[in-house]
């Protein structure tokens, strides 16, 4: 399943217009490959992954699905012009962190490319429900555009599951504190 990510005929790499379907363009070598195989590249050499995206983002059948794939695939991100509902509570549910562009740099943000590095900071003590993030796009030529996009996370909940880095993490710190408070109890 993880290998078919992004594998839908009604979307549009913009970075390898080109390529075959559920293909992009690996951005330190060139190459054009499976989104799977520059997944594993990207994570072998500890580089989170962010998705750059349009309007309702995360639109189809499949939903938890996809935000269980785009965790697995490395992302930590998503840059967007709006989220499905459901897509956008799955995506923190799974620790990736949803951001709305701004309209005045959406287009600035479209026309990124091949070699252009995008940067999210997102602290996790600063981030918040509705909260502003900073987002730096450089190009490869050098120049740079910071902006501030918004966290679409909804709730203090959400919050948590962001910090925890999803709800698995979450309930796992939840049960490991539990445990500890019980095990204090016990030896008091």
């Amino acid at each position: 399943m993880v290998r078919g990510a992004f594998a839908n005929r009604s979307l549009r790499n913009a970075l390898a217009p080109d390529a075959p379907l559920a293909h992009t363009v690996h951005a330190p070598s060139g190459e054009v490959m499976p989104i799977f195989d520059a997944a594993a590249r990207y994570a072998e050499h500890g580089e989170p992954v962010v998705v750059i995206a349009g309007e309702r983002y995360g639109m189809g059948s499949s939903r938890d699905w996809a935000a269980k794939v785009q965790r697995l695939l490395g992302v930590r991100a998503v840059l967007a012009s709006g989220f499905e509902r459901i897509h956008r509570s799955n995506l923190v549910g799974m620790g990736v962190l949803p951001l709305i562009v701004p309209e005045r740099w959406r287009d600035e943000v479209n026309r990124t490319a091949v070699g252009d590095t995008v940067t999210v900071d997102a602290r996790a003590d600063e981030l918040g429900t509705h909260a502003d993030v900073p987002v730096t796009l450089r190009r490869a030529d050098g120049t740079a555009t910071t902006f501030l996009a918004q966290a679409a996370v909804e709730t203090a909940h959400e919050v948590q599951l962001l910090r925890h880095g999803g709800v698995i993490p979450a309930i796992l710190a939840r049960t490991l504190e539990a445990g500890s408070t019980t095990q204090d109890r016990t030896t008091a």
